[in-house]
């Protein structure tokens, strides 16, 4: 589960929660059009990419002599699963809640 700590760790910081909504698209983009707009420096910004990267949100390459960066769709899957997971604990405890409460 520390793979899931560290995805919600890194969407709990806005920067990077708005990065993400940024490169939502899918498209790879450098990180001069990234911070097109931007309030941070491009120092900041490879930082808080770095940490999406880390906590497999999102995933660089090169394109020519730039470092491109794009969303991984692998890491908010798996917090997509996770949540997941909890809301079924969550319904199965309060079916065992109501089952009791109407048996007396």
């Amino acid at each position: 589960m520390p793979e899931v700590a560290a995805l919600f760790a890194a969407l709990g910081e806005p920067t990077r929660l708005s990065l993400v909504e940024r490169l939502g698209d899918g498209q790879s983009r450098s990180i001069s059009a990234i911070a097109r707009g931007l309030p941070i420096s491009r120092q900041a910004l490879t930082k808080h990419l770095k940490v999406l990267e880390a906590a497999g949100m999102a995933s660089s390459g090169r394109s020519g002599r730039e470092t491109v960066y794009r969303i991984d769709p692998g890491g908010l899957l798996a917090a997509e699963r996770w949540i997941a997971d909890v809301s079924a604990q969550w319904d199965r405890a309060i079916d065992r809640l109501k089952r009791h409460v109407e048996s007396h």
